[in-house]
């Protein structure tokens, strides 16, 4: 029994030393936890917030990051308990834990009606001194993709620095590249990893510096420079560019290879890249669970709402859990959300069978090919066991696929894992077949043997003839690249879906750029398959992702940025929105890549991005940050959650406001099932006039079966002294008329025209009818 001289002495440690206290509770698991602080709380015999936060929170070796510009507070590593008293502080007005992202992984600035001698490239100078920052897994900067060549001086506005790290130096930064800094301290912290990053010059780099070349490929594809001789291993070959050719990068490496990004990571990215004085913000990352946390919990959110409150445009990735309704990622109003569409380019390859049939599909393959030899067919799938028919990891077996073509069931895996898979088990070749979910939609791979990716009818005839005879035999034509491919675009399978999750009145995606096999820039640490033992070296790789598409109008926003230097984020997005294609190149209207079906804006937001007419939109949608607060008050947040968001002290109008009047170029009107008849919703807009002086605009509708969508005032004149003028539309629905598809909504527009062709100003309307939870069957 210990002596109460002991027990006094070491109770007297313990209130000298109180952080002690918390780190004795019986939950001993730490992991990392970010703590949103109100910093006017900070008594005043601190200096600074970290020494308060030190002092009173954590101790010093346990704080990871602190944040002072889009974020107020602090990471650290902590066990439950000690988050839960420090949750109890009344100067703490949230914590949370820090979760792991994903990335959501030359033809198309053509594509996006881009051309040398005219238009947004000749008037905005091709991107020139804007700043464009990506949050990714860093950048292989000797590529000719970033190259100085005849570039002015970095711009001297710039506050941002090129941070030194392994086989990553000062003089690795340029006039392109301007800044390079990389984030480990929430990975290195996190259990699920194991542990820091280890460098060893081939798995990982512990510098700015690209191990996997997602971030050197969203880099290119940005503000890439002009590249002649541009392809992959023969595909795609010609001038590879980026969309802003002439901005600036800055990147901030917050991904790891082979081991995700973080929260605490990304925000302390975010202060960073606000701080250093960047005019865009690119980030291909996004929950892969497909579960959207509140804006207040979500530090995405969070760090871009700092941002574009600060007059700094964030374009991020919808995700790639399509084609599923209610898929899409990056939700807050706030964000720039793109989907990802095809272009009119492709790289067919065609199966061959014994019995005469062909099917189309798509490859990078760029190895020696079959020259149309038939090899024997087989499918593991026929065994009944699932790991097999998905060509796992050691389900093959070498003497039933030796000298074989396997057909491989796509998921569960990398594509390019299964034809290793495949390769080592002694197979000369691989079919992979999509399954239901992937449906129709195709994305090439540059596998490490004669392998093609087919749609899930094609797999399906496939895998009837193979049962249909006792020799089934088949071969594999590489045909190469492709172009003109109509029609494009069309919305990408794999595309994150609305509806939006959080709040229906805001339509997600908000268009879609091209995602699908598009060439850019890569590392030379890993090969273009992207796997390790793959021992190719490519300068640049062909990749598909709503991660791809998100860089496209990254760039945009850089061109419009620079020509149009006084425009809001969200006046830059609203250009782009409302002068959106929504028709393919035969004029008609835009595909989904998944049911061969037209697609909706569920799929494609406000439509695909259209360069051409985005430098002048004749009126735009402005949203200022008093209009986000009263956004944040009208979906039922409290000031403590808004606060947490904004950083600043809110306060909400004494009448609610009213969500779905957030000045967005688009409309979301959504009705219960419950209730019976007409009824009917108001939304108010407002338009800036961004043409010509005196113009006049009357109002198209396209009314959706079952619904009435009225427009007051049907006309708007603006003159030198009238540049803003509003109006309300009213969207009445009756739900016995109304006939939904399948993810419970009809579609609409209104459109404003000045009479003369020139501007033709679109939003699309979405009518959803929501069921409410107690009249679900469970």
């Amino acid at each position: 029994m210990a002596s109460p001289v002991l027990l006094f002495l070491l109770s007297i440690f313990l209130y000298s030393f109180p952080h002690l206290i918390l780190s004795l509770s019986a939950d001993q698991t730490v992991q990392t936890f970010i703590i949103r602080v109100d910093s006017q709380s900070k008594p005043t015999i601190f200096p600074t917030h970290y020494n308060w936060y030190a002092s009173e929170f954590a101790d010093p070796p346990r704080i990871l990051h602190t944040y002072d510009t889009v974020f107020h507070g602090f990471s650290a590593s902590l066990t439950q308990n000690e988050a839960d008293t420090i949750g109890k502080n009344p100067s703490v007005l949230a914590v949370f834990e820090d979760r792991r992202r994903e990335l959501h992984t030359t033809r198309s600035p053509q594509f996006l009606g881009l051309r040398n001698q005219r238009g947004l490239w000749s008037d905005s100078d091709y991107g020139s001194d804007v700043i464009i920052g990506l949050l990714d897994t860093g950048i292989w900067p000797e590529r000719r993709s970033f190259s100085d060549r005849n570039l002015g001086p970095v711009p001297s506005r710039w506050k941002g620095a090129c941070q030194a790290g392994e086989k990553f130096t000062v003089q690795n930064c340029n006039r392109k590249l301007i800044g390079a800094k990389f984030f480990s301290k929430g990975h290195d912290a996190s259990a699920s990893v194991g542990g820091p990053i280890v460098s060893n010059g081939t798995v990982e780099y512990r510098s700015p510096r690209d191990a996997d070349g997602h971030g050197t490929h969203t880099a290119s594809t940005a503000a890439g420079r002009y590249v002649f001789q541009a392809n992959m291993s023969g595909y795609a070959s010609g001038i590879a560019k980026g969309v802003a050719p002439k901005a600036r990068l800055a990147v901030y490496k917050v991904c790891w290879k082979n081991s995700g990004c973080f929260d605490s990571d990304i925000l302390s990215a975010f202060d960073a890249a606000v701080k250093d004085g960047v005019d865009v913000i690119s980030i291909s990352i996004g929950g892969g669970d497909g579960v959207s946390s509140p804006y207040y919990l979500d530090p995405i959110a969070i760090g871009s709402y700092g941002a574009v409150a600060r007059g700094i445009f964030v374009s991020s990735s919808a995700g790639n859990g399509g084609p599923d309704v209610m898929t899409v990622t990056n939700l807050a109003p706030w964000l720039t959300t793109v989907g990802a569409g095809t272009i009119d380019r492709n790289f067919p390859a065609v199966i061959k069978l014994g019995n005469g049939k062909q099917f189309s599909g798509v490859s990078l393959y760029a190895g020696a090919p079959i020259h149309g030899k038939m090899y024997p067919l087989v499918y593991p799938g026929k065994s009944g066991v699932l790991a097999a028919s998905l060509c796992m990891e050691n389900s093959l077996d070498p003497n039933a696929v030796r000298g074989k073509i396997v057909i491989c069931d796509r998921g569960s895996s990398a594509r390019v894992a299964k034809g290793l898979e495949v390769k080592k088990a002694g197979g000369v070749g691989m079919i992979l077949a999509n399954g239901m979910t992937a449906g129709e939609g195709l994305v090439g791979d540059a596998h490490i043997l004669p392998a093609c990716a087919i749609g899930v009818n094609e797999g399906d005839l496939v895998k009837k003839y193979l049962s249909s005879t006792p020799n089934p035999t088949a071969t594999i034509d590489f045909q190469g690249t492709l172009l003109g491919i109509k029609p494009a675009p069309i919305v990408a399978s794999f595309s994150g879906r609305g509806l939006n999750g959080l709040d229906p009145n805001i339509l997600k995606p908000d268009l879609i750029a091209p995602g699908v096999n598009i060439l850019a820039a890569w590392t030379d640490a890993i090969g273009p398959s992207g796997l390790d033992s793959d021992t190719r070296r490519t300068e640049f790789s062909i990749l598909s992702g709503t991660s791809m598409a998100c860089p496209h109008v990254s760039g945009a926003a850089a061109l419009l940025k620079s020509a149009h230097p006084n425009w809001s984020p969200a006046m830059i997005r609203s250009a782009l929105m409302t002068t959106a294609n929504v028709l393919d190149n035969r004029n008609q209207p835009m595909m989904d890549e998944a049911n061969g079906k037209p697609s909706t804006p569920y799929g494609f937001g406000a439509g695909h991005v259209n360069l051409g007419q985005a430098m002048d939109p004749g009126l735009v949608y402005d949203i200022t940050n008093v209009d986000y607060v009263n956004f944040l008050c009208g979906v039922g947040y409290g000031l403590k959650e808004i606060q947490i968001i904004t950083k600043s002290v809110a306060t909400c109008p004494r009448k609610k406001p009213l969500a779905e009047n957030l000045n967005y170029p688009s409309i979301g009107a959504w009705f219960s099932s419950a209730k019976v008849g007409p009824t009917s919703k108001n939304f108010l807009r407002t338009v800036t006039n961004v043409g010509e002086v005196n113009a006049v605009y009357t109002v198209k509708v396209e009314s959706p079966k079952g619904v009435t969508i009225v427009v007051k005032p049907t006309k708007l004149a603006f003159t030198a002294a009238v540049k803003k003028l509003s109006y309300v539309v009213t969207v009445t629905s009756d739900s016995k008329s109304l006939v939904p598809d399948d993810s419970g909504a009809v579609f609409g527009s209104i459109s404003w025209s000045d009479g003369v062709g020139k501007h033709v100003v679109r939003s699309p309307v979405v009518v959803t009818l929501l069921t409410p939870f107690w009249m679900v069957k469970q």
